[in-house]
This record gives C-alpha cells, sequence and structure tokens, in this order.
C-alpha cells in the first residue's frame, strides 16, 4: 500500500475498537522492527488480533482505550498510516505516542467517552479541527479538545518531521 504524503483532517470510516491497554509492544511488535515499513505494516496488533492488519481498509478509523501507545517510541503511526488507517480517537492517548502521531502526521484525537459511542465495524465520522467524532448509525456526536492551529498546520502539511524537511531544516529521508 502506498502512504499519501497527507492525511485529511476530516474522515469517515469503518471503526476498529481496542479496548484496554494497548501498548506500542502490541501495535509493533519487536520482531517486525527490522523489516521495511511496508512489510513490517502486517504485523500491526498481531499479538492482539492476528490477521488485523490484513483486514485494514483504506480510511479505516482506529478507536483506543485510555493511555492508548503506552511504551517506546516505535514509529507505530508510520505503520498505521501504512495500513490505511486514517485517523486515531482514544479515551486518552499516552503523550509519547500522541507527540509521535502528531511528527508523523497522523490525525489522532482525545475524546472521553468515546468507547460508549462507537462499536466495532460502526461508521464514524472524525473531523480533528472541529474535534468530533459522530457515530453514523445513531447520529450521536461527542467532543474534544481542540487542537491549537500550528498542531492543526503540522498535520496538514503531513507531520512535523515532513514541515521541517520541507522548510529546510532536515534532509528528507524515508525509514525502511
Amino acid at each position: 500500500m502506498s502512504t499519501p504524503e497527507t492525511l485529511p483532517l476530516h474522515a469517515t470510516g469503518r471503526a476498529w475498537v481496542f479496548r484496554g491497554q494497548v501498548t506500542t509492544d502490541d501495535m509493533f511488535p519487536g520482531f517486525a522492527m527490522k523489516l521495511p515499513i511496508p512489510e513490517a505494516a502486517a504485523h500491526v496488533m498481531s499479538d492482539l488480533r492476528p490477521g488485523w492488519a490484513q483486514s485494514v481498509r483504506t480510511g479505516d478509523i482506529l478507536v483506543g482505550d485510555t493511555n492508548f501507545g503506552l511504551g517506546s517510541s516505535r514509529p507505530v503511526p508510520l505503520l498505521l498510516r501504512e495500513l490505511g488507517i486514517a485517523g486515531l480517537v482514544a479515551e486518552r492517548f499516552n503523550s509519547l505516542f500522541l507527540r509521535n502521531c502528531i511528527n508523523y502526521g497522523l490525525p489522532a484525537l482525545a475524546v472521553p467517552g468515546i468507547l460508549d459511542l462507537v462499536k466495532e465495524g460502526g461508521q464514524v465520522d472524525v473531523d480533528v479541527a472541529g474535534a468530533t467524532i459522530t457515530d453514523l448509525e445513531s447520529g450521536r456526536m461527542l467532543k474534544g479538545a481542540v487542537y491549537p492551529d500550528f498542531i492543526l498546520e503540522i498535520l496538514q502539511r503531513g507531520g512535523l518531521l515532513k514541515q521541517l524537511e520541507e522548510d529546510g531544516f532536515l534532509s528528507a529521508s524515508t525509514p525502511d
């Protein structure tokens, strides 16, 4: 799958719900860290849901619980983008993981109460700029904290790393 340079800040897609603590080790198993990104992406969440990565479709939305993404600074957002995940919504993100999502240009929105709103496989509409998520079946909407404009700009430009490359502060590089 080809990863787009930027992801939209507004997406409608199928929800994948992961309850309980999900760590970066769960998302990006150690053995896969030596693989190129496209190959490593095939192993995302393999310990929690074997074969999950092969079921993901472009535009899907990943929904998580409290402290989603606890753990090391593994480049999980790159793998999720590679799979076609359009964005993440969680009760609350681990702060390091959230920063990595911003750095790699993967929209992530913290919305308390999300697990009471969204069902596995349900269609949701996520507006990162407006900080809302709507369950399209029930029409119910929840609102999270709005990002400041500079964070939205970083996401619109494909992430902090991409922005720094475009502005000449980093040399262009693609992780293997």
